[in-house]
């Protein structure tokens, strides 16, 4: 029988990140290394790590293994998460700057998906992002490719 662990021994999500960037840290990888490594995307396998996303069971075992985090990691790694931003807004100079362009260009993005799907949304469950790099003259590009599925809203 499994043993019972007192409340103050149970991992946390935050307390998987903090031996996840730990471990990633001590054995010098990247994360393109590590989600290779597990069979997943950079994307996915970050937020996973970050608790933001849940990993399958196979997946989650792979970390572990991989990272040498205690078993009890595997458990709160397939747990799904509650998102809770710590801020309104965002004062991380990268991540304001990604939400200054939803705030910035989310309605052109809203009226152009609407225009070309119909009323709806873009899925950020069935989703798939990649970022790479494009040289370019003047310095260097970032280049966010992110694919949702389309999702109508219902017609009551």
């Amino acid at each position: 029988m499994k043993d019972l662990m007192t409340a103050a021994e149970m991992l946390t999500k935050e307390d998987v990140t903090a031996l996840i960037l730990a471990a990633k840290k001590r054995k010098g990888m990247k994360w393109e290394e590590i989600a290779e490594s597990i069979g997943f995307s950079p994307v996915f396998t970050h937020s996973a790590c970050m608790g933001m996303n849940a990993f399958p069971a196979e997946k989650a075992a792979a970390l572990v293994a991989l990272l040498d985090l205690p078993a009890e990691a595997q458990e709160v790694l397939e747990e799904y998460p509650t998102k809770i931003w710590e801020q309104t807004v965002p004062t991380d100079p990268c991540i304001y700057r990604l939400y200054e362009i939803v705030g910035v260009y989310g309605p052109t993005m809203k009226a152009l998906i609407q225009e070309e799907f119909g009323n709806g949304i873009m899925s950020a469950i069935d989703f798939d992002m990649v970022i790479s790099r494009v040289p370019h003259p003047k310095g260097d590009r970032v280049k966010v490719e992110m694919t949702g599925k389309y999702l109508a809203y219902a017609n009551w």
